[in-house]
């Protein structure tokens, strides 16, 4: 059997846990409404006991006072009938208009609680006392009266309904049971107000602060509030904030236009004396003779590796600082016809296919193009079997020059499809031979060319397939 008191504790900790996830111009809105309640509540239950009690006494009193004021006027006399018999006969107020008028009931009745007169439909009461009595939901008052002339008393009871005083107590009660809810109802929505007002200051520092997050741009200024107070405080306190991560912002920028720039620099300076160092190599390959040639071999190839990547953090170093190549109108199908040609000495059994109808030109550095379309089947090369299929293809399409590669290879785990294009990775398995930034430059001159590159799902659950989009040249 669960414990009632881990129950209780349960039900505390996720009640506890709505209110918190509650807006906060709520929880001060119902905050104040409940305490509200809670003022309301406890004023309405002393002048509600203390209204009730004051409408009871003055419930009583009446039927008392009526009861006196009846006694007054009332006499009851023993006359002779016509047939010689003495009766006791009631005189004093109409009965019917007395007790119509105060809606009431009315009997005189013998100390025998014989009926002498009546109001008309008066019911039985409890047997005259001089008393107050409460009988048959009926508040009763008795009052003796002398019997003239031979002496005796009769009594006249009046009497009227507790259900009268109920009604008025009970409406009472709602009435201000009601002033209580349109009390609290009126503080919520006072409350609401208050608080959306002094929320509105927040809501603005949000909604800058969405700006500067949708931009990125930290220069933009906090609003400051008018009043001098803790929103305020905080106004100036994340202002000041994002004022110093803007001048952070603006040094690290600088920072890095210069090492760009720096690197920009330096792999352009270091081609000229890698290509002596190439001619020079060549040209000991060709004159020296057993290990020494071996030797230069070993340093020409290392050279050459060199030198592709001196290329390729040139092309990357241009990209990042900005430097822009002068674009003309290029072929596409003929710079990837180009490029296999290119590899079709090196690449080690494989089936190079290309389906290349020239027209597909863009506006673009040849240079660089060739360089995507190299970088894109060397990749597809160094990642398959040998023997195996390589296909690219390049068409025109609503606009766009799209150029793709496709192979039969393994393929690329899901979960790595778009760090393949970061600088520096290499997946499982990858050759020595690599600097991981084939696909970052792949990247790189597709974004220069205010195109796309994207790996998609292999058709006919092919191995892997890049995909370049470039936006067509218009014809003039």
């Amino acid at each position: 059997m669960a414990n009632p008191g881990s129950f209780i504790r349960s039900a505390a900790r996720a009640t506890s846990s709505a209110y918190k996830r509650l807006p906060i111009r709520w929880r001060l809105a119902g905050g104040s409404a409940a305490l509200t309640l809670v003022i309301l509540f406890g004023f309405a239950a002393i002048v509600g006991v203390l209204t009730t009690r004051r409408i009871q006494s003055d419930f009583n009193q009446q039927v008392q006072d009526a009861a006196d004021q009846l006694e007054k006027q009332t006499e009851i006399r023993v006359v002779a009938s016509k047939n010689g018999t003495q009766q006791l006969h009631y005189r004093g107020p109409n009965l019917e208009a007395y007790a119509a008028a105060q809606h009431a009931v009315i009997r005189v009745v013998t100390g025998d609680n014989e009926v002498i007169d009546s109001s008309p439909r008066a019911p039985y009461l409890a047997p005259p006392l001089v008393t107050t009595d409460e009988y048959a939901g009926y508040r009763v008052e008795s009052r003796p009266i002398k019997v003239e002339p031979f002496g005796g008393f009769g009594y006249i009871q009046y009497a009227r309904r507790l259900s009268d005083v109920q009604a008025t107590a009970n409406r009472v009660r709602f009435f201000i049971g009601l002033g209580v809810l349109g009390g609290t109802a009126l503080a919520l929505l006072a409350g609401i107000a208050t608080a959306r007002r002094a929320m509105a200051p927040i809501a603005e520092l949000t909604e800058t602060a969405r700006t500067i997050e949708r931009t990125r741009d930290p220069s933009l200024r906090i609003p400051r509030p008018e009043g001098e107070d803790e929103v305020a405080e905080l106004a100036r306190t994340l202002d000041g904030m994002l004022h110093a991560l803007d001048q952070a912002r603006s040094e690290t920028e600088a920072t890095l236009s210069r090492q760009r720039e720096f690197v920009a620099d330096a792999s352009h300076e270091l081609r000229t004396p890698l290509t002596s160092v190439l001619a020079n190599l060549e040209l000991l390959e060709e004159v020296l003779e057993g290990e020494q040639r071996e030797a230069a071999a070993s340093a020409l190839r290392s050279s050459r590796r060199m030198r592709r990547l001196v290329a390729d953090l040139l092309l990357l170093a241009r990209a990042d600082a900005g430097r822009i190549t002068r674009h003309e109108p290029v072929d596409v199908a003929s710079v990837v016809t180009e490029a296999a040609g290119e590899l079709e000495p090196v690449s080690d059994g494989h089936d190079i296919t290309v389906s290349a109808p020239s027209g597909a030109t863009i506006s673009g550095a040849r240079d660089e193009l060739h360089r995507l379309a190299l970088n894109l089947l060397e990749n597809a090369l160094r990642h398959t079997d040998p023997g195996t299929a390589v296909e690219a293809s390049v068409e025109r399409i609503n606009g766009q020059v799209v150029f793709s590669v496709e192979d039969d290879g393994p393929g690329i785990a899901p979960e790595l499809h778009d760090k393949v294009f970061e600088r520096f990775f290499r997946g499982a398995g990858e050759h020595s031979g690599s600097s991981g930034l084939g696909l970052a430059i792949v990247r790189s001159v597709a974004e220069s060319h205010h195109g796309s590159v994207t790996l998609e799902d292999p058709l006919d659950g092919r191995g892997a397939r890049f995909v370049v989009r470039f936006p067509a040249e218009t014809a003039s």
